[in-house]
């Protein structure tokens, strides 16, 4: 069996390297070409060219990079060609999969796969039409997204998220996170700005003003504030003027395990939106989350969303336990009220949560592998 993967970044490389081990457990003579990174190339992957050529995000970034990048999408759908193999398996990226994706389609009966559904279930419902004309079957990481992409005439597999197979701090690791930074059994806040520049640069002022409020509500209350790499020093920057000192994590630099110990360590989370939701989730941290774009994103985005709550935990649930301060809502005051909440009653969300990953397939087949079967089984 022959298989072309594609992977852009490192979410991709991963959920990439879980399925190149879960075909190899099912196919003994799987043979792999493509393009990905370092995780995909330790399971066998000779990739085309160096991932990051393609892991290009934002408008202004694509157009800069606008002749390097088609360059790049016709030389791998021509190799995809040249290959012949039995399955194109392209994931996420969609601004590069799917127009390879498209490329092949119009010169092969080469089977597509694309692995991470497009958000149509949030906004933009029109995508699953467009791509269903070079894609033959999706695999979903959430469980509802099954029917957006079959009434667009896919076939689509929930296969599980990668969440519900990450590590998580063990009781151990957690206690010694407090006692390395002498937290004690005082209440400890995780503050968590979002990994762009843009984010932290429009949330970090206000949630430096709930740190303020919250301490003046819990005396005792620490606050610990891991910090992405690529942001790590423009937040650090901004926290050295505030007038109550958060405990700085850096992971690239401290380490995983560390950023792990204080998810699980922290009895309460401020979060920006996004997938972090599913990682306090999985170390069962109740959140509050907030987020905020320049006016014009807002007046966009705010036309174009189809669902009343953002964060994936409600999502998933079924529920809304997780409260939200998204655009105009996002301001200090209701932010640091509902982290009090949360702080004192904090069942409900830990309930949703545990549905939450059990839905999400933990404790079940590693979605790696159900990937690896559902692909083969669209070969039948």
């Amino acid at each position: 069996m022959r298989v072309f993967v594609i992977a852009g970044e490192a979410s991709g490389d991963k959920l990439g390297a879980a399925l190149m081990a879960g075909l190899r457990k099912h196919v003994a003579d799987v043979q792999f070409e493509g393009i990905g990174g370092d995780r995909m190339i330790a399971e066998g992957l000779p990739s085309l060219f160096p991932m990051d050529e393609i892991s290009i995000m934002g408008i202004t970034e694509i157009l800069s990079h606008y002749r390097a990048l088609k360059a790049r999408i016709r030389q791998t759908a021509d190799a995809v060609i040249a290959a012949r193999p039995d399955v194109l398996i392209t994931i996420d990226l969609p601004e590069f999969s799917l127009r390879v994706a498209k490329l092949v389609k119009a010169q092969s009966e080469i089977r597509t796969v694309h692995y991470v559904a497009p958000t149509v279930w949030a906004w933009r419902p029109g995508r699953a039409k467009k791509m269903s004309a070079h894609i033959d079957q999706v695999l979903a990481l959430l469980p509802f997204e099954p029917p957006y992409m079959e009434a667009a005439g896919m076939r689509c597999d929930f296969v599980g998220h990668p969440v519900v197979t990450d590590p998580v701090a063990a009781r151990n690791e957690l206690a010694g996170f407090r006692r390395q930074y002498d937290i004690g059994e005082a209440p400890l806040a995780l503050i968590l700005p979002g990994s762009r520049r843009s984010e932290i640069k429009r949330l970090l002022p206000i949630f430096s003003e709930v740190v303020s409020r919250l301490r003046s509500e819990h005396p005792r209350m620490q606050f610990v504030l891991p910090a992405a790499p690529n942001v790590a020093t423009a937040v650090a920057e901004a926290a050295n003027t505030w007038p109550i000192k958060p405990i700085l994590v850096n992971p690239a630099k401290d380490g995983l395990a560390v950023k792990r110990a204080a998810f699980a360590a922290a009895d309460v989370a401020l979060a920006a939106s996004g997938t972090v939701s599913l990682e306090l989730a999985a170390a069962r941290t109740p959140m509050v989350i907030a987020y905020d774009m320049n006016w014009l994103s807002r007046q966009i985005i705010g036309r174009m969303l189809r669902v009343d709550t953002v964060t994936l935990v409600n999502l998933v649930s079924e529920t809304r336990a997780i409260p939200e301060f998204i655009g105009t809502n996002c301001r200090p005051g209701p932010i640091a009220q509902a982290v009090s909440q949360v702080l004192n009653a904090p069942d409900q969300q830990r309930a949703a949560m545990d549905l939450t990953m059990e839905r999400l397939g933990k404790g079940g087949m590693p979605p790696g592998e159900r990937a690896a079967l559902a692909v083969l089984d669209g070969l039948k």
